[in-house]
């Protein structure tokens, strides 16, 4: 599952990093995946935005398997 999950984020990855930023994978686990934003996404105002519309909609798409994200 680990491996699908990068597999999405890699999908989203040039659009964060096209505003200055990036998203670590931290861990998955029992369904839950747990992230970490980073660069200019790390402090933005719109991190949780960017984290429920954008990643976690990709993530959810790619890997349907998938409980809950946790940013950390």
């Amino acid at each position: 599952m680990r491996e699908k999950v990068e597999a999405a984020l890699n999908k989203i990855r040039p659009a964060l990093e096209a505003d200055g930023g990036d998203v670590e994978l931290v861990n998955v686990e029992d369904g839950v995946v747990t992230v970490r934003l980073t660069g200019a996404c790390g402090s933005c105002p719109m991190s949780t935005l960017t984290l429920r519309r954008g990643v976690e909609r990709v993530i959810r798409q790619e890997v349907p398997e998938i409980k809950e994200l946790v940013a950390v």
